[in-house]
């Protein structure tokens, strides 16, 4: 048997690498982040794992790799690498769907928690040596709305259930979850400010398409409680910033827990690191221990089907963008 020729585009220096160890042979491994190697080492490439999100590296490499047979995106979002040639051609992308569920639907709940109990106001008090009796929300009977109803949306509902929360969710297939004993009701795209109506939280977890940029809104915001909060662990443009920004200074809505952004690193100055309702996370929230050696253990998984001519698993609807 030929050696599978795999090319992965990443820091060679990057600790999840030393995972490509383990990989059964024959296999031959190529790693390189810059165009000069990777232009060296794509004409052989069957399979390009890439750890980035430099779609120009990735189209350096896809135009050169002539008998290229599968692309891998260790993280989730493929937004940013979805190149026309790639989407146009037969060359199945895979990615890591599902891997960071547990860490995302985590921090959701943590932030719900966050604006329940309004835990700012008591590290305040505590840091200001002030004993200040104050009263908090119970979460237990409150009502989250997930906007996006994949694996993270699925887990978050599976976590607020455990501490006695109604769920609503809203999917482009509705009839996927029909019977999901997660979800007390299931909406559509076009019911979206009916559910927002009824939400104490809102959990944004969808991936970015042209469907979902802006999808959130001014109106989408006044159409929410005044005492709701919105976390967003999707993409940053599903929301609206201008919007979101005026609706947390205007108190439209209570707070925003906030993963992702329009422009990340999130620029010095910004309005997010002065408001007292938000919190802040810097596109870290799925960064658990062990993080990325999770993301290069899915690929490796996806790598045992390769090998042995199975279908491979998450493969991404390149047109669709997730």
């Amino acid at each position: 048997m030929d050696p599978i020729q795999l090319l992965v585009i990443s820091n060679p220096a990057a600790s999840h690498l030393h995972l490509l160890d383990h990989m059964p042979q024959p296999v031959n491994i190529h790693v390189a982040n810059d165009e000069e190697s990777l232009q060296q080492h794509a004409s052989n490439a069957d399979v390009i794992l890439t750890g980035g999100l430099n779609d120009q590296l990735l189209r350096v490499a896809f135009h050169q790799a002539r008998n290229l047979r599968w692309v891998h995106v260790l993280w989730a979002g493929v937004e940013k690498l979805l190149f026309p040639e790639l989407i146009a051609s037969p060359v199945p992308l895979t990615n890591g769907r599902g891997v960071f569920k547990d860490g995302l639907a985590e921090f959701a709940l943590g932030a719900i928690f966050h604006f329940a109990k309004d835990y700012r106001r008591l590290i305040r008090n505590q840091e200001q040596g002030v004993w200040q009796q104050f009263d908090n929300f119970e979460v237990r009977g409150q009502v989250l709305g997930i906007v996006g109803y994949g694996e993270i949306g699925r887990e978050a509902a599976r976590l607020a259930r455990g501490v006695g929360m109604k769920v609503l969710a809203l999917r482009k297939r509705t009839a996927l979850s029909d019977s999901d004993p997660l979800v007390d009701r299931v909406y559509a795209p076009h019911q979206l400010h009916e559910m927002l109506a009824q939400c104490d939280c809102v959990l944004v977890a969808t991936p970015l398409t042209p469907e979902t940029r802006a999808m959130i809104g001014e109106a989408e915001l006044k159409a929410m409680k005044p005492t709701a909060v919105i976390v967003n662990v999707g993409r940053g443009p599903v929301i609206v910033e201008q919007a979101l920004i005026a609706a947390l200074e205007q108190g439209v809505i209570k707070g925003a827990a906030l993963d992702v952004f329009d422009a990340e690193p999130l620029p010095g100055g910004h309005p997010f690191y002065r408001l007292p309702n938000v919190l802040l996370s810097p596109h870290a929230a799925d960064h658990t221990v062990g993080w990325a050696d999770r993301a290069m253990r899915k690929f490796l998984d996806n790598f045992e089907r390769f090998r042995n001519g199975q279908p491979l698993d998450n493969i991404v609807d390149k047109k669709a963008g997730y």
